[in-house]
């Protein structure tokens, strides 16, 4: 069973600014990747890491490499959602025989994080910036706190809001129950049929 907790993140200014600027740098390490999606057709993660990984590691070290292994998780799942999602505008299928048009992560793109980049422990949560960790004290439930200590992590996304302000949403997984009561499948979806994600613009292909 699949289940959804969304925090919001009270940051200062300059935590602000910092959080803008790794949504910024994820962006661009998605935009780096995306042409080779384009070119080779293949975004499979695990195929997709072989391709990517070393050059993005060089091409971003300030990202390090866990949010390297992120972003390609990132375009993955967004191509995954672009171009086999049933109610896509993009669908490989009608697609036909055209090139791949290029996708564009616009700089407000949502964030992925895991356990090595993200961690909650007694209200203190701590994540990954480009320039070293950032701390936010969180007023939380203990019970949610143990789901996220006890329950298998699907996603962990930070998003920014309409207002500005940045919203984290964790997917946990519980195990113990069946996979049929799950109430969503990930933290990010296609809004309607025919309709793309709103981080994501389309260059078509020539």
């Amino acid at each position: 069973m699949h289940s959804l907790i969304r925090v919001p993140l009270q940051a200062a200014p300059d935590q602000l600014l910092r959080l803008q600027a790794l949504q910024l740098g994820f962006a661009q390490l998605c935009n780096a990747l995306a042409p080779l999606v384009q070119t080779t057709r293949v975004w499979n993660r695990v195929a997709l890491h072989h391709l990517a990984y070393r050059q993005l590691r060089e091409q971003f070290p300030n990202m390090g490499s866990q949010m390297v292994c992120n972003a390609i998780y990132s375009v993955s799942r967004t191509c995954r959602m672009v171009f086999q999602h049933p109610g896509s505008p993009l669908h490989l299928e009608k697609l036909g025989d055209k090139p791949l048009p290029l996708l564009r992560f616009a700089d407000s793109c949502p964030v992925y994080f895991d356990r090595h980049t993200l961690s909650l422990k007694n209200g203190l949560l701590s994540m990954f910036t480009l320039d070293g960790r950032m701390r936010f004290q969180l007023s939380i439930a203990s019970e949610i706190e143990e789901r996220f200590q006890t329950q298998k992590l699907h996603e962990v996304v930070l998003s920014r809001q309409a207002n500005g302000t940045f919203m984290l949403s964790f997917s946990l997984v519980d195990q113990a129950k069946p996979a049929t009561t799950a109430v969503s499948g990930g933290v990010l979806e296609l809004p309607e049929p025919g309709e793309l994600p709103e981080y994501v613009m389309v260059d078509e292909a020539l």
